[in-house]
């Protein structure tokens, strides 16, 4: 990921924080030249160098065979954006000398992946999946709620998988590459927009 010294952040806490908060993380492969990416909730967990996620595919989905013949895979997890029109700039009424441009958060993780189907192991990922994203709801919906032999037959049409990160990069493109009354523009400009992903990306900045 391209990312100048400004943007970059490397704080292990704001790296996990953006973790979690991203709620469908982009997995992508490469076989043979040919790119594959699947969007799917991840589980975070504390071990390996820099954490270790776990999830599961389709078994129809061909990318776990990819993933089983070991290597290397990247897992995007992107996080708030937000256009920059240059009139948010105080700089464009004292010198003109100013060009859109895109804010946004990312965090990329490269990982060690690992492929599985026992049951028992797959049925912990589902349970821990549901359990963190039921959490908001008024009556959250539990595996158990579901018929034992109903949720057998689903487990065997998935296939679970672990990535151990190995390498990881965050990247917070809020504009601290310009002036401090550009900065405070950008963030009101956006504030003060309809869209709630404007506002979503002034409060982080």
């Amino acid at each position: 990921m391209y990312t100048p010294a400004a943007f970059r952040d490397t704080d292990p806490a704001s790296l996990r924080r953006h973790l979690l908060a991203a709620r469908l993380a982009i997995l992508v492969t490469q076989d043979k030249g040919d790119l594959q990416a699947t969007h799917l909730p991840l589980l975070i967990e504390d071990s390996g160098p820099h954490g270790t996620l776990l999830g599961h595919l389709a078994r129809a989905n061909d990318q776990w065979k990819i993933l089983a013949q070991g290597g290397s895979a990247l897992v995007i997890f992107p996080g708030e954006d937000a256009y920059v029109s240059p009139s948010a700039y105080a700089a464009k009424a004292e010198h003109g000398k100013v060009v859109p441009t895109w804010n946004y958060t990312a965090v990329h993780a490269w990982a060690k992946p690992e492929v599985f189907d026992d049951a028992a192991r797959l049925l912990g990922v589902v349970q821990g999946l549901t359990e963190r994203h039921e959490a908001g709801q008024a009556q959250p919906w539990a595996v158990g709620d579901a018929p034992a032999g109903y949720i057998a037959g689903m487990l065997k049409a998935i296939v679970g998988v672990q990535l151990v990160i190995e390498r990881i990069e965050g990247k917070r493109k809020l504009s601290q590459n310009r002036a401090q009354l550009d900065i405070d523009g950008v963030r009101q400009r956006l504030a003060d927009s309809a869209d709630p992903r404007d506002r979503a990306l002034a409060a982080f900045m």
